[in-house]
């Protein structure tokens, strides 16, 4: 009985003291929307195709179109693809782990590598670092980029406090970020002179950025708090940021913008039940010491949503078996919709005239 008593107390005391990465932060989230009304279910993403990567690879994130028309794609080791015909083609090997991609005006491909900051590539064997720290501290976590007419780059960090590459990757990482609930997360902007400066900060996992038409505000996905914001770049309201879409039923990922005034997100993952013990955070850190087993994952359910500049949901596309796995962006590219993941060995693929 004694040496029973001497495990229960170990065991407390290791539930209760043992040291553990995450600080959470109480939050009150609002009830989840659920699968309803602009989100109620469907199976429109049953007829995508499934392009598998080559040789094992994982991970395509997202996808970027050059102005010649060429289409390219990434994996998690790291490697480019230009996506043609059915199977892609490997085109140089980048290492790191490339997430957001985006043409420039020039024809260079920017990343926004999770591991190395914000990059530049304009042909086998040019990849080259544009930013890897601002004002002398470290980009750890860079997440998504758009880039506008002139060159000048908006890119996401989701994070200030925890380096994915030190952390078991970019899934782990995004977990532990959004249990915690910290807002380290901002979006900075790389001018065609070489300064860049933070432009937007306070944000529970920046992920997703995309531009308007006009260049006029920039959409931000806040992954952690299940909502996207609206900056204003130019005009009366410059520098003001207000929420566009609010308590979203998933967390929403990459932001596309389709060019024509419209913008598609994809949820990660449905809202997760544990989200009940944001308020207890003491709780929540010792649901970290249980062990991964029992600390909070994505839930395999696609879905990807189309809406417009004034928050209008136009489109939603679901994909409620979960076969994609995680899914991380959508955009029509000619003929084609893309629908992109984190962790599958595939992307998805189906002709427009197909899409509902």
């Amino acid at each position: 009985m004694r040496y029973f008593l001497i495990l229960v107390l170990v065991g407390l005391a290791y539930l209760i003291f043992w040291p553990v990465p995450v600080a959470p932060v109480a939050y009150e989230p609002p009830e989840p929307p659920g699968f309803t009304g602009d989100f109620e279910e469907n199976r429109h993403l049953d007829g995508l195709e499934l392009i598998t990567l080559p040789e094992g690879e994982i991970g395509p994130e997202d996808l970027a179109v050059l102005p010649d028309g060429t289409i390219y794609t990434t994996s998690l080791s790291g490697i480019l693809y230009r996506i043609d015909g059915d199977t892609p083609v490997e085109v140089d090997r980048l290492g790191g782990r490339p997430l957001g991609l985006k043409a420039g005006p020039d024809g260079a491909l920017f990343i926004a590598d999770s591991f190395r900051g914000l990059m530049r590539w304009t042909g086998p064997g040019t990849l080259e670092a544009v930013v890897s720290e601002i004002d002398g501290a470290p980009v750890i976590y860079a997440n998504q980029l758009d880039v506008g007419q002139d060159g000048t780059v908006y890119f996401s960090n989701s994070s200030d406090r925890f380096d994915p590459e030190t952390m078991g990757g970019t899934k782990p990482t995004s977990v532990l970020t959004i249990w915690e609930q910290s807002d380290t997360g901002y979006v900075a902007r790389h001018a065609p002179n070489g300064t860049t400066e933070k432009i937007a900060e306070g944000f529970v996992y920046t992920n997703g950025v995309a531009l308007s038409p006009d260049e006029d505000f920039l959409l931000i996905a806040e992954t952690g708090r299940a909502r996207v914001h609206k900056l204003w770049l130019k005009g009366p309201r410059a520098g003001e940021t207000e929420v566009l879409l609010d308590n979203l039923p998933g967390y929403p990922d990459n932001l596309e913008a389709q060019g024509d005034g419209t913008y598609w997100v994809a949820f990660a993952s449905p809202r997760v039940p544990s989200e009940a013990l944001m308020p207890f955070p003491f709780l929540r850190k010792v649901i970290w010491r249980l062990g991964p087993m029992v600390r909070p994952a994505p839930i395999h359910r696609g879905m990807i949503v189309q809406f417009d500049g004034q928050g209008n949901i136009l489109r939603t596309l679901q994909d409620p078996d979960g076969r994609l796995g995680i899914t991380t962006g959508g955009k029509i590219v000619d003929d084609q919709f893309y629908v992109m993941t984190l962790d599958s060995p595939w992307f998805g693929r189906m002709p427009v005239s197909q899409m509902p």
